[in-house]
């Protein structure tokens, strides 16, 4: 490599630094992998910088990369593209901040990370995160190939169509999860209550554009709102208020809000949302920086609203989730359900120039009395735990159950049955004749075979079942108790 390819490589790596100065423009982003928008570049000179305005003030070890790079070039055994070696080396900086929420955008990943923030993508409709190196389940989309597919928040994906996802980036893992409309991807999934690796196929789709679902239902006498947001994407706030305004007008006399399984999305949206209900006297967020120095983000509302609130969450509620559902509890009112993921920092993505970007977490979200929920959660005031079957696992056979047989997997149909309403005496893993009789029963009414053996075929028909009548909300203690809350 000559001295002057060497001189340009070095004034890369320089004004790519440099390029951070002034990136951020007034609006931050609070989620995991999708729903964030680039933060516009408000000092356009930093990507065309001279050598000597470039290089000025850099450490001297900086030198290092650029040595590297030349010795790759000059003497590697194969040839090596450019761009490998420079995205390569953007990767290993941001590895060792040891950040999951901070990673390298291609081209290619800021593409679809723009069709998520639209909410219009193709694949199989799932939050992911890195924990603890493995690429898990935050939650699956409202709707989406994962919700019906039956993935919940915390299962850790192993490997996508037989390939390990161990060693891989988030965005590389995300790549290989993704896909066109209609094709299948094969997940090896582990979740915490199975005690072996079970695999998941999955049709991907075209992931739904809508986030907010609203109703009314009659709860102690009264007509109250019901509001679901599945992810705070760029139209969401929109929506909400139009739906919420409906309601309105139709006189309800209370409100539950579900983000259960919601990954998060833009902060400005959350914001907008939070700013109709959260009034001017409290702030409804804080955002503390890098040095320690925090912000207070105010409404101009005089007044709460009048009528009572209750918000329902689970792990899966995450990110934006989490700072709606912070706010709203320090207000006074309900959280009911399960505690949250705990994601508490903000990330800005910051371009490159070359329609790449890094997205880069750069501040702490507090609640609006200043409490750091990172790694911890939300907790709810009324913790309620879902029926057992909706915590129940994909049946798994290698060689059909009967009677007599003893398993974990037969006390885990055994809880499926029993939820599905196929009264059963036991449900220890011992298939007694009152499980054999529940077989049959199941059988007949979903023209199998009525054998009294559970195969495959069963087996598959089992989840079936199970996801339906959890998808379609039915034994919905949550939700009930969210209701009942509102008038005690």
């Amino acid at each position: 490599m000559n001295v002057k390819k060497f001189q340009v490589v070095l004034i890369l790596f320089a004004a790519l630094l440099l390029g951070f100065v002034g990136a951020y423009a007034g609006m931050s982003f609070a989620d995991n992998k999708d729903g964030q928008q680039p933060a516009e570049q408000t000092d356009k000179s930093n990507a065309g910088a001279g050598e000597e305005s470039s290089t000025s003030g850099l450490p001297g070890d900086l030198k290092k990369i650029a040595q590297a790079y030349a010795l790759i070039q000059d003497n590697y055994l194969e040839d090596v593209e450019d761009k490998q070696l420079i995205e390569g080396a953007i990767e290993g900086m941001l590895a060792t901040l040891e950040d999951p929420h901070t990673s390298y955008l291609n081209l290619e990943a800021m593409e679809e990370f723009n069709e998520q923030i639209e909410s219009s993508f193709q694949g199989i409709g799932a939050e992911v995160s890195l924990v603890n190196d493995i690429v898990t389940i935050v939650s699956p989309i409202k709707d989406s190939p994962a919700e019906k597919a039956g993935l919940r928040p915390n299962d850790q994906v192993l490997s996508v169509d037989g390939e390990s996802l161990e060693g891989l980036n988030l965005n590389e893992a995300v790549a290989k999860i993704r896909g066109e409309k209609g094709s299948e991807v094969t997940l090896e999934i582990l979740r915490a209550s199975a005690t072996e690796p079970f695999e998941i196929i999955i049709v991907r789709d075209e992931i739904p554009v809508e986030t907010v679902y609203s109703r009314t239902e009659e709860a102690d006498g009264k007509t109250t709102g019901i509001i679901e947001i599945t992810n705070f994407s760029e139209h969401t706030a929109v929506e909400f208020e139009e739906q919420l305004t409906e309601l309105e007008n139709n006189n309800i006399e209370g409100l539950v809000i579900d983000v259960r399984g919601n990954p998060g999305g833009l902060l400005n949206v959350v914001e907008d949302m939070l700013s109709l209900f959260v009034p001017e006297d409290l702030p409804y967020l804080q955002i503390e920086d890098a040095d320690g120095n925090k912000e207070g983000f105010h409404s101009t509302l005089r007044d709460k609203k009048a009528y009572p609130i209750s918000v329902i969450i689970n792990e899966g509620s995450a990110s934006a989730s989490e700072i709606l559902a912070v706010a709203l509890k320090e207000m006074g009112y309900d959280i009911v359900g399960h505690t949250s993921y705990g994601k508490g920092t903000v990330q800005t993505a910051v371009p490159l120039g070359d329609g790449s970007s890094i997205k880069m977490t750069t501040f702490k979200w507090l609640s609006p009395k200043g409490e750091w929920i990172n790694e911890v959660g939300v907790e709810p005031t009324i913790e309620v735990d879902q029926p057992e079957y909706y915590y129940s696992n994909p049946v798994q056979v290698e060689e059909p159950y009967r009677l007599d047989d003893t398993d974990p997997m037969i006390a885990n149909f055994q809880v499926m049955l029993d939820g599905l309403g196929y009264n059963l005496d036991r449900v220890d893993g011992y298939f007694d004749a009152n499980t054999e009789t529940a077989v049959k029963t199941f059988q007949a009414d979903n023209e199998l075979e009525a054998t009294g053996i559970v195969d495959e075929k069963t087996a598959g028909m089992i989840d079936t079942k199970v996801i339906e009548k959890i998808r379609a909300g039915e034994d919905d203690v949550q939700l009930e108790e969210a209701l009942n809350s509102l008038y005690k």
